[in-house]
């Protein structure tokens, strides 16, 4: 097949119709519908539905399609390892976390990256759903169990436990628990127990529940766990780094935590020498390591 009339196909696929493709082709349209009509002839193929309102894929444009897109994804990792340089580190890093550690833990600290490397852009995609980082749907992942992927450099950055929360004020105002038992008098701020998570939370939140707590507040984030906590609403199940920013939060009932989860960095190997890569590795490690010797400092360690 002839690599022109795929980039041609792939960008009107991705596009929805011939005008804008041949717009960011900057091709007409009537030179766009004429590769993609030779395309169709070669190979004696349909690739798409034509109606008022766009073009839709057929069956066999979806197979096509499937097709240029891993090669596009490849060509773009291909490029970004010609475009980082020996000695400087610039461009887009894609980096996937999950929503609660990407807003509660990476997002804050971003700053520090940003002034080390002003010519870096990160483009933050902060969704519970494990992104392919082979087929590049993003460079790096941070994730709170090992990669199962193969082809993937992995690094195990530390672990994390899953434990409950309170401000001093609400304390004060409704009594700090001494039991398990006395979750009945209390309001239970936690992630939703459907919404995908670290199983190790998802069992403890079913676990808080057999206590039966006087109300239950439920968000699909940590992000809006801990803004219920901060206000006072009642005992947030929250993983531990919280207290590094948060420090004046109390942990209660101590004995009730989850089991260590892990949390790996990775990403693919073909971006082993990607100097975006190593930057932002070597950043989160350090993060880490000032971490832990602050917690230590303060006793928390």
């Amino acid at each position: 097949m002839d690599w022109d009339k795929l980039r041609i196909f792939h960008a009107v696929a991705d596009a929805g119709s011939l005008t804008h493709a041949g717009d960011k082709l900057n091709l007409s349209q009537s030179a766009v519908s004429r590769q993609i009509r030779a395309l169709e002839e070669s190979l004696d193929s349909t690739l798409f539905h034509r109606h008022a309102r766009g073009l839709i894929l057929t069956e066999q444009g979806e197979l096509l399609f499937d097709a240029t897109s891993a090669m596009s994804k490849r060509l773009d990792a291909a490029a970004a390892r010609i475009r980082d340089s020996e000695e400087e580190v610039f461009g887009v890093l894609r980096v996937t976390t999950t929503f609660g550690f990407g807003t509660l833990w990476l997002a804050p600290r971003l700053p520090k990256l940003y002034e080390q490397y002003p010519d870096l852009n990160i483009d933050l995609m902060l969704e519970e759903r494990v992104l392919d980082l082979p087929m590049r749907e993003a460079d790096v992942a941070i994730r709170m169990k090992e990669p199962s992927q193969a082809d993937l450099v992995r690094k195990r950055l530390m672990t994390v436990q899953m434990q409950l929360y309170a401000t001093p004020e609400y304390l004060e105002e409704r009594g700090s628990p001494e039991s398990p038992e006395d979750i009945s008098k209390h309001r239970l701020i936690c992630q939703t127990p459907s919404a995908p998570q670290v199983g190790a939370s998802a069992m403890m939140v079913r676990h808080l529940m057999t206590y039966n707590p006087t109300s239950l507040l439920t968000v699909n984030n940590y992000f809006g766990v801990l803004q219920g906590v901060l206000h006072n609403l009642g005992i947030g199940v929250l993983p531990d780094y919280v207290t590094h920013d948060f420090p004046h939060l109390q942990s209660i009932l101590s004995d009730i935590e989850t089991a260590d989860v892990p949390v790996y960095l990775a990403y693919p190997e073909e971006l082993r020498h990607s100097k975006r890569v190593a930057a932002f590795r070597d950043f989160v490690q350090d993060e880490i390591i000032t971490q832990r010797k602050q917690l230590k400092q303060m006793g928390k360690l």
